[in-house]
């Protein structure tokens, strides 16, 4: 088993450990005033306890990560590596004498290649900024979280993060072709390949994406891209209930289309978003759903969705007239956690992914929870591939409120799992979904996964109590 007595640096241990440090590091990179080391506690997520760092360092190179990770295991200290802390689950919260390894200031694009369709990024680049550069090149980077303007790559590969364009294009395991990883011991591990194909040995990299930092420590990445899509059209479709929208989704995927988008929003949300933006979204319907498409008529491939929606039972169908008014429409659904939050203060973001064909189920069962609970809680859903963020909202000054959050929340997951789903798509496991990871994968599949944590990590020093 993974040893469980590694504890943080505190007293002396603390001075010994920052001096190690800033033999490798220089001294803008080592912070450690107790007020700055709070602000680097934890990342989104509600109740997940958070401990406060012994120290924070911000390396710039490699070199500088691989002696933040042999100062750690010298003295048996646990790293816990952050991005720009965007997370939901928990993942990134510090432990109390860790040392917070924020990799924000490892933020540069090495290498853009447009014959082999690749780029070579270090961990801390932003989601956008990369979009934005690759595109100069008529290149996109296809992941895309809600996220994105702020979250960082290496963040995005800790989690196996999706985002809105999922649907046609995957997620980030399916664009990340090779990693450089620092162990916990310090030593530097390439892992997979720069050309189109490769199968040599068993496959590192897909293990590193969605290991959120208990494995190594990712300082490069080399992310296949693909040709820039066409501008993408939206249609929004207005339903009288969440159902009916969900038989929806089922008809477009089962007619064989491929939208770029497919996103739902329920009443609950459409409100939130009004009340946040004044988008002027319909507040009449209990659910909306947008569907994209970025193909060469996309005029014609909207209206053969709008013909299935209005057969599913949609009463009012309304394609975009142009590239304005579908970004505006996307906006929206991009603004919703950011909405929902704005209800009560505080929000309890779930990610169940479900087969698409019990999606309605998922919604039933969450307005059941909801008004047992007697809570608000609004689904935004990626529909196209089922990942649904039942978003509970609470007010986390009211005791009671919020054990009926956690208790919604813990539902949901539960029947998320009896639908056939996944307690995951893509916010990661973290501290948030410990026991649920135990009971989806059940105990061989969690004491194989150990072993894997064992074999590369054998002190557990690396982002100790996360996952399992």
């Amino acid at each position: 088993m993974i040893m469980s007595r590694i504890e943080g640096a505190s007293g002396a241990d603390r001075d010994e450990l920052t001096g190690r440090l800033l033999a490798g590091l220089p001294a803008d990179a080592v912070l450690t005033d107790p007020d700055v080391t709070a602000s680097y506690a934890n990342d989104m997520a509600s109740f997940c306890p958070a401990g406060r760092p012994a120290v924070v360092v911000l390396p710039r190179t490699v070199e500088q990560v691989r002696h933040v990770m042999r100062t750690a295991t010298a003295l048996r200290v646990p790293v816990v590596p952050q991005g720009a802390r965007t997370g939901l689950s928990g993942g990134a919260n510090a432990g109390d004498g860790c040392v917070a390894l924020s990799l924000t200031r490892m933020d540069r694009i090495l290498e853009i290649d447009p014959v082999e369709r690749i780029a070579v990024v270090e961990p801390g680049v932003v989601n956008a900024d990369l979009s934005r550069a690759v595109g100069e090149h008529g290149l996109a980077y296809p992941p895309d979280p809600s996220s994105w303007e702020t979250c960082t790559i290496g963040g995005n590969i800790g989690t196996a993060s999706g985002g809105l364009c999922c649907v046609k294009y995957g997620v980030t395991a399916e664009y990340v072709l090779g990693l450089d990883v620092v162990l916990a011991d310090g030593r530097l591990m390439s892992t997979g390949r720069r050309t189109a194909k490769g199968v040599a040995g068993y496959d590192l990299t897909r293990l590193f994406v969605g290991s959120e930092g208990s494995l190594g420590v990712v300082v490069r990445a080399v992310l296949a891209l693909r040709p820039r899509p066409p501008r993408h059209l939206v249609l929004a479709a207005e339903f009288a209930s969440a159902r009916a929208a969900c038989d929806a989704v089922c008809r477009i995927m089962a007619a064989g289309h491929v939208p770029s988008l497919l996103e739902l929003m329920d009443r609950t949300t459409v409100k939130a978003v009004n009340d946040l933006t004044r988008m002027g979204l319909p507040e009449t319907t209990e659910a909306l759903l947008l569907a994209a498409f970025d193909t060469a008529d996309p005029a014609a491939d909207l209206a053969a969705v709008g013909e299935l929606c209005e057969a599913a039972g949609a009463t009012q169908v309304v394609p975009a007239d142009d590239a304005a008014e579908s970004e505006l429409l996307l906006q929206a659904r991009r603004s919703s956690l950011t909405a929902l939050e704005a209800v009560s203060g505080t929000t309890m973001i779930d990610d169940v992914c479900v087969p698409r064909s019990r999606l309605g189920d998922l919604l039933d069962g969450v307005e059941r929870i909801a008004a047992r609970h007697r809570l608000t809680i609004g689904v935004v859903a990626h529909a196209g591939d089922g990942n649904t963020h039942p978003t509970v909202c609470f007010d986390a000054q009211d005791p009671d409120a919020s054990r009926r959050a956690r208790e919604s929340f813990d539902e949901i997951m539960a029947l998320g799992l009896e639908l056939g789903g996944t307690i995951t798509g893509e916010h990661g496991v973290g501290l948030l979904k410990k026991e649920w990871l135990a009971r989806e994968l059940g105990p061989v599949g969690l004491e194989m996964q150990r072993r894997i944590k064992e074999a590369f990590d054998p002190l557990g020093i690396l982002n100790p109590g996360k996952l399992f």
